[in-house]
């Protein structure tokens, strides 16, 4: 199952911090500076579980939609997924459900 886009996706994001908040923790992961770090995309999604589109192996997940964003940066051409919905803060999501 992939996630939905809202009808009303932008990119800004919802909460005006999660590209910040993102942007501040791949900074800090790859020892680069922010001004490296390009914004891709950042969009309003309903994801289909508490894997918030980022299912670990072996763990169970709440089965209720949830709503929240995906952001996708880029450094040196490579991408990185954040996702975050519910009550937790956007995190890497290094391989994303499809």
């Amino acid at each position: 199952m992939t996630p939905s886009s809202s009808s009303s996706s932008s990119s800004t994001p919802p909460s005006g911090g999660l590209v910040e908040q993102a942007r501040a923790d791949l900074t800090k992961r790859l020892g680069v500076d922010a001004g490296k770090v390009t914004v891709v995309s950042s969009e309003e999604v309903t994801w289909p579980d508490g894997s918030l589109g980022c299912p670990e192996p072996g763990m169970r997940y709440t089965q209720a939609l949830v709503p929240g964003n995906r952001t996708v940066l880029e450094v040196d051409g490579k991408q990185y997924s954040y996702h975050s919905g519910g009550h937790r803060a956007p995190f890497l999501c290094e391989h994303p459900a499809r």
